[in-house]
């Protein structure tokens, strides 16, 4: 005769067993994904609204490929609030290098700040370091401009296109 222990236990291997089959691990793909078609290519900031008028400012330059982008933050200010020795003159760069993914509207970035060369910051140095993440609303103005509205940020980044390229996935 069967245990009722017995029958309850191969029920709850059956069950786990097919949670894992459904839910099991899924390789990652061994190449990079395509990303979205309209964001492939370099985009560049000019100019934020009452520019002259501000205090601190940032310009941005995106450039997107297949699933990963880089961007490079120019920022510039008119008064020194900083101790920081990379902060006493009135512009300097950061760059920031990741993976992006689109849901709906929202573009949700991903990265780690680096160096102009995309290699990754090791220590503190100046400016920022570490992770990055950030979440952009996306308003296509027209093919060739694109307003990227932070969630962060109430300054919105309109974005012109410099140049276009396709996407060719690259091996990870």
């Amino acid at each position: 005769m069967r245990s009722p222990f017995r029958f309850q236990l191969l029920s709850f291997a059956f069950c786990l067993l097919a949670f894992a089959l459904l839910n099991g691990c899924w390789f990652n793909p061994n190449v990079q994904g395509k990303g979205e078609g309209y964001l492939q290519g370099e985009w560049q900031q000019d100019s934020v609204p009452n520019q002259k008028r501000l205090l601190e400012y940032s310009l941005h330059h995106l450039k997107f490929s297949c699933d990963s982008f880089f961007i490079q933050i120019n920022s510039f200010s008119k008064v020194n609030n900083s101790a920081d020795t990379c902060l006493h003159s009135d512009h300097w760069s950061e760059y920031i290098k990741g993976t992006y993914r689109q849901r709906n509207d929202t573009l949700f970035i991903k990265g780690q700040f680096c160096n102009p060369d995309y290699s990754l910051k090791e220590d503190a140095g100046c400016l920022r370091i570490g992770m990055y993440e950030e979440a952009f609303k996306v308003k296509k103005q027209t093919d060739s401009v694109i307003e990227f509205a932070s969630t962060s940020n109430v300054i919105p980044i309109s974005a012109r296109l410099v140049k276009r390229t396709t996407c060719n996935p690259k091996p990870l």
